[in-house]
């Protein structure tokens, strides 16, 4: 049987675990707040923004009238044999199966697109550790259309999501804006976790690139958040103080479906034409940036519930710690009467 100095040694380890996971919950919880009111702040611009794209598509020359081909080489579709993927997971650690179920989304997606040549740019240190032990990471491309692999890393990104800036959403963009208007790549999609509430969220690889149409997310998959999963959410947000409703944006889309839907003749300083070419690369970057910083959110609302079952979890081998010290405690004193007792009678 175990020592009781060994087991009240293991309780005050425990202890001190349930401190460090209940402080990080805290701190994931206040993170989550200000990742959740950073995402509704940037959506009245993204709002605005494909309002604007939508009515310049009714007053701009979009695709050719002899051809009925797109004139701007981002709406152009062709048969995707070279595709770049973007997998945003997490910095760190200690956040579930956040990053694990990402990179077995990106799994699914390879091997979907079997046959095809696939690019991977990684965003975050826990896809780039992983990816880089399977595939080929690559420092430069190969002279002439030599591949390594069918699928190799060409780029990486980390230490962003600490100062996400709209800045680095771009320059991730642009990467694939310009290879696609070059004809490196025929596609470009972003595997990341959707973020509407700490219980609404799910894991998507969408399309980004090329642009069907203005305003309508292309989701190739969807997995979303288990019965389970989505009530440990909800009793982990309980318990952090943290709502666990949607964000109230209906206000924000009506002002600006309002100005799409307009039947109102505005009148543009440039033509209609070089704005719409103009404005879209910036709604791309958009995309990205939305996808971010969702992804940030739900790290965070995914740590806060690891965080909180680890609490519960170190509670619990307490209590059953100190049942078994107690029951050490009493065979011993029960031991020591019987020693007793017996020595008296011997006498």
């Amino acid at each position: 049987m175990a020592n009781i100095l060994d087991i009240r040694r293991r309780i005050r380890s425990v202890r001190n675990t349930r401190q460090i996971t209940k402080a990080m919950k805290m701190v994931s919880a206040a993170r989550l707040r200000r990742a959740q009111e950073r995402a509704l702040a940037a959506r009245p611009y993204a709002r605005m923004l494909t309002s604007v794209l939508q009515s310049l598509v009714t007053r701009a020359e979009i695709y050719d009238p002899e051809t009925g081909e797109p004139r701007h080489p981002l709406l152009a579709r062709r048969e995707e044999n070279n595709i770049l993927m973007l997998v945003v997971t997490g910095d760190r650690g200690l956040a579930g199966a956040f990053n694990t179920n990402i990179l077995k989304s990106t799994l699914n997606f390879l091997a979907m697109k079997s046959g095809k040549n696939v690019d991977i740019e990684t965003i975050g240190r826990k896809g780039r550790d992983f990816l880089r032990r399977r595939y080929p990471y690559l420092t430069e491309k190969p002279s002439g259309d030599g591949r390594v692999g069918p699928v190799e890393i060409v780029g990486e990104k980390v230490g962003i999501f600490g100062k996400l800036s709209h800045e680095d959403a771009q320059e991730i963009a642009e990467g694939g804006i310009d290879r696609y208007t070059k004809g490196e790549i025929d596609a470009v999609y972003i595997a990341f976790n959707e973020f509407k509430s700490v219980i609404s969220q799910r894991l998507v690889v969408e399309q980004v690139l090329p642009i069907k149409e203005i305003g309508r997310e292309e989701i190739l998959q969807a997995e979303a958040l288990t019965d389970e999963q989505r009530k440990r959410a909800a009793e982990a947000a309980r318990a952090a103080g943290v709502s666990t409703a949607e964000a109230e944006t209906y206000e924000i889309d009506r002002r600006a479906a309002e100005f799409a839907t307009a039947h109102v003749d505005y009148i543009y300083e440039q033509p209609a034409t070089e704005l719409f070419n103009s404005l879209l690369p910036k709604y791309v970057g958009v995309q990205v940036f939305r996808a971010l910083l969702e992804s940030v959110a739900a790290e965070h609302a995914a740590r806060m519930t690891a965080m909180d079952s680890a609490t519960n979890n170190a509670s619990d081998m307490i209590d059953s710690l100190t049942l078994m010290m107690n029951r050490v405690r009493q065979a011993r004193i029960t031991k020591e009467i019987i020693e007793v007792v017996s020595g008296a009678a011997a006498q």
